[in-house]
């Protein structure tokens, strides 16, 4: 009897020594893999990072940028770069020249966006599933395999040489489309119906209950539509003929020599160009993360 307690209690104490091994072990493991997913992603800030940082060393730098050697910190810290290039090229045209085709290519891509997102997510209509269908189709389709058409219809309508030819073919945005109508479909169709119930029309529908329940979508929209188009270089360079007409990333290749580049001030007006947007995404990066995880790719 006296061999059966003790048996029974050297498999108590090992049941509860198990017991508490458990806890702490997956204990350990949580934290381990919390440790390396922070070294990972700081890993890839860094190296993320580390080519905007040298951007901005370079064009805070004078002439020790052509070094043999490469400073990640600023020796000797000069506005020179930023006033050659002021001085030397309309900086402060092609600016407002980005902002002003930026701003109303966005604006119509946005409108264009969710309302056609919502009247393939929520609307009924012949044809509805191969017509979305054909429209994903055409994301397909590489950029470069559409500026010939593309430049002749625009050609046809006399908008060559005007920021028009720009912002109309940037108006309709098949990803932003796209989006819209993955984040709608979760808009519960009994407050649509209960509106119509109530006598609303589609107009109402969509101004009062569908757009206050998408601005998380309106801010994706917004921030990729700003991106994409103030950065882009090939269609306006296409279509943009007059100089005093060109955008920021335009601008850029005339610091781009033949046979010397002025690395320099390339760095400086670089960093002219893409400061807007990183401040506009470290602004509105709540929102920007909040409309991609609530869109869902459903």
């Amino acid at each position: 009897m006296a061999v059966t307690a003790d048996q029974g209690a050297v498999r108590s104490r090992a049941t509860s020594v198990s017991a508490t091994r458990g806890p702490a072990t997956r204990r350990t493991r949580t934290r381990v893999g919390l440790a390396l997913r922070v070294v990972v992603a700081v890993v890839v800030s860094v190296v993320m990072a580390f080519p905007l940082w040298v951007m901005i060393v370079t064009a805070l730098s004078g002439q020790s940028v052509f070094s043999t050697e490469l400073d990640l910190l600023p020796t000797n810290i000069t506005l020179d770069n930023f006033a050659r290039v002021f001085t030397a090229w309309p900086i402060g045209q092609w600016f407002s020249n980005s902002v002003t085709v930026t701003a109303l290519t966005t604006i119509i891509s946005v409108i264009v966006s969710v309302m056609a997102g919502y009247g393939f997510a929520k609307l009924r209509f012949p044809a509805k599933t191969p017509l979305f269908l054909l429209l994903l189709s055409t994301m397909m389709i590489p950029t470069q395999a559409i500026l010939v058409p593309q430049f002749r219809l625009v050609n046809a309508l006399g908008l060559v040489g005007t920021f028009w030819a720009v912002i109309i073919p940037g108006a309709a945005a098949t990803f932003g489309i796209f989006l819209a109508r993955q984040f709608m479909i979760a808009i519960p169709t009994e407050l649509i119906e209960a509106a119509k119930i109530d006598g609303a029309g589609p107009v109402r529908i969509f101004w009062s209950i569908v757009l206050p329940l998408s601005k998380p979508l309106l801010a994706v929209l917004t921030l990729l539509s700003l991106m994409y188009q103030w950065n882009d270089f090939l269609w306006p360079l296409i279509v943009l003929r007059d100089p005093s007409l060109y955008t920021l990333p335009i601008g850029l290749q005339f610091l781009q020599g033949q046979y010397q580049t002025d690395y320099g001030a390339l760095m400086a007006m670089t960093l002219i160009t893409v400061g807007p947007l990183i401040v506009l995404f470290l602004v509105f990066q709540r929102w920007f993360v909040q409309g991609f995880a609530t869109s869902g790719i459903r």
